[in-house]
């Protein structure tokens, strides 16, 4: 099975996409990652969805409402970042923009003057470490292992060691499954009045379906306008899910509800 994710080769997404896939290919963005497989350019895409420090990733958000693909699977993979340099003397962090923020507290003290800046990935911040020795980059340690351009220079630099990212497993919209422990759904209700946050989630709690997740993200109609990300702890084969799915459907009469699909949790520890 050939998968797609955000590259260079050894980002995190790349270690999450090697998890479910021997052959892995490359691309810059997320939105490139699901445009890909929903036209069926790929079997499998593995992009980020949530990190434990720095929340949901919106480019992620945006892309599944944009485009119809399903989620099969959800990855769990902890994050270990180092600092990666070619010596300790530097003056660009260079790193993709979650990265810079999960480490805030670390180069705040230890790096105060330094400048930093935002790439495309991980593995991107550690090219231009290798390719400049006035940059330094974050990424797992591992990036450094034979690479005698680069040395790791501190390790263990995220704020919060409980660190870990959630990443979808997305695949072409005919392959949804009903089947799994947890379910996602996008709802654009197309409607804005008091009461309508309250409307959408009550189905679920009248029948005991735990939300683990409820993010807003403008839909880019109108100022004011949402759409909604929804996870819950039930399979979309349950009873009690579809009952509460149509109570939402009836809901967003005016917009509409996708089912991104039921899935498992994979923890990937490396």
């Amino acid at each position: 099975m050939q998968a797609v994710t955000l590259g260079p080769e050894g980002t995190y997404s790349h270690r999450a996409a090697a998890s479910v896939a021997d052959d892995v290919e490359f691309r810059e963005s997320v939105t490139a990652i699901v445009e890909a497989v929903a036209d069926g350019e790929y079997d499998r895409g593995v992009v980020p969805i949530e990190n434990s420090i720095e929340g949901s990733v919106t480019e992620t958000l945006d892309a599944l409402t944009d485009r119809e693909v399903a989620a099969v699977q959800e990855v769990v993979t902890p994050i270990r970042h180092a600092l990666l340099a070619q010596s300790g003397e530097f003056s660009v962090v260079a790193s993709h923009s979650q990265a810079l923020a999960q480490c805030r507290s670390f180069l705040e003290e230890e790096y105060p003057e330094a400048d930093l800046e935002a790439v495309a990935s991980t593995a991107r911040g550690v090219e231009h470490a290798r390719e400049n020795p006035d940059v330094a980059g974050i990424g797992h340690p591992a990036n450094a292992d034979g690479d005698p351009e680069l040395r790791v220079v501190a390790e263990g630099i995220q704020d919060k060691t409980s660190n870990a990212t959630r990443f979808f497993v997305i695949a072409p919209a005919d392959e949804r499954s009903d089947a799994g422990g947890k379910s996602s759904l996008v709802v654009y209700p197309n409607a804005n009045y008091p009461g309508l946050l309250l409307e959408l989630l009550e189905p679920f709690a009248d029948r005991d379906i735990n939300l683990t997740r409820v993010e807003s993200r403008p839909s880019g109609e109108r100022l004011g306008d949402y759409v909604f990300h929804v996870d819950f702890a039930a399979g979309l084969y349950e009873d009690r899910a579809q009952e509460a799915i149509a109570d939402v459907e009836e809901i967003a009469e005016n917009g509409w509800v996708r089912r991104l699909g039921s899935y498992d949790t994979e923890h990937v520890i490396h």
